[in-house]
């Protein structure tokens, strides 16, 4: 009895197994049909994904240029603007000079010290007993050149102090504008609380604005009294900002890292052009070192220079070639950054 029952159970499993082998037999080919349309169903939902992924890049691509070409075209029409600026201001000539310096110099006063200065020369020369022609010629050198130095040196220095102030004084900008103050607040700001010559500069953009002058038109009218490429940064950072918008608290603090590295830049450029300058002071030095150690020591040897018209020719020759040495060594070691 329990034999027959086993043969039953075996007969039932052989015919359940056959059943379904035929079943999976009739059923493989619809069931790998519809897995290969599943397939190529998501294969079609991924290539319009990727499609959907890459008409968006491309319009992100295309958004990117066309803003990219407006800032450069923005930049290059206010480039033109300043450059039309300056000539219309006379930049360069003394009385723009004299308005850098940060001192209150009239055009005027500056002549009649010019001219003093020249004819205190012209008496001091003849007292030491030089010729009428060399007295007017180191006369006419003190008036023209010595005030103009002196004006250029103040304007260096000056400019040199801003450059040192002005990053300290973005970044008060940038912290501002975070905080939720307005431009005219955070410029009021510096002007209220900086340090010198920036706040005097930022003081004379407030001023501007309360007769009637745009922020941009303001700042753009620094470069009278401050015509540095950090001030047209920052003169064309706020015309593009108001023009096209944007994160201004961002583009400031990238101003300044952008201000500080080129500090960084310019002090590495200095550091490793040293040598070439000491050497270049030298060598520029070294003739009238032996000249003058010669007139020391053997007066009588030298002073045919002095006396003689071929002399006087000679030396003529050689303050040429010195000059022209000295420009050109002075051209080589000195970089724009």
């Amino acid at each position: 009895m329990f034999g027959m029952d086993m043969t039953v159970i075996a007969i039932i499993a052989l015919v359940a197994i056959a059943a379904g082998a035929v079943c999976y037999a009739l059923m493989f080919s619809r069931v790998e049909a519809e897995k290969s349309a599943d397939a190529r169903l998501n294969r079609v939902k991924a290539a319009e994904t990727d499609f959907n992924k890459l008409k968006a890049a491309r319009d992100r691509v295309q958004e990117l240029s066309k803003r990219r070409k407006s800032v450069q075209d923005s930049l290059k029409e206010l480039e033109k603007q300043q450059e039309e600026k300056n000539r219309r201001m006379g930049k360069g000539s003394i009385k723009a000079r004299l308005a850098q310096t940060g001192y209150s110099l009239s055009l005027g006063r500056f002549y009649l010290l010019s001219a003093v200065f020249g004819i205190l020369m012209f008496l001091l020369t003849l007292l030491m007993g030089l010729p009428l022609l060399a007295a007017l010629g180191t006369a006419f050198a003190s008036a023209i050149g010595v005030p103009r130095w002196v004006v250029g040196f103040l304007v260096k220095r000056r400019q040199k102090k801003f450059l040192e102030e002005f990053p300290n004084a973005l970044d008060v900008m940038t912290r501002s504008i975070k905080s939720g103050l307005p431009l005219n607040d955070a410029l009021r700001l510096i002007a209220a609380d900086g340090q010198e010559p920036v706040k005097t500069e930022f003081r004379r953009v407030v001023e501007s604005q309360q007769v009637g002058l745009s922020i941009p038109e303001a700042i753009a009218r620094m470069m009278m009294t401050m015509p540095l490429p950090e001030v047209n940064f920052f003169s064309i950072v706020i015309a593009i900002q108001s023009q096209a918008g944007g994160n201004l608290s961002e583009a400031i603090g990238n101003l300044s890292k952008v201000l500080r590295d080129r500090k960084k830049m310019k002090a590495k450029v200095s550091a490793l052009s040293m040598e070439a300058k000491a050497s270049a002071v030298i060598i520029g030095a070294l003739p009238f070192i032996v000249a003058t150690l010669v007139y020391l020591t053997s007066p009588q040897y030298i002073s045919i220079l002095f006396t003689d018209p071929r002399g006087h020719l000679i030396l003529l020759a050689s303050g040429v070639w010195m000059s022209i040495g000295i420009f050109v060594m002075r051209n080589m070691i000195n970089f724009d950054i």
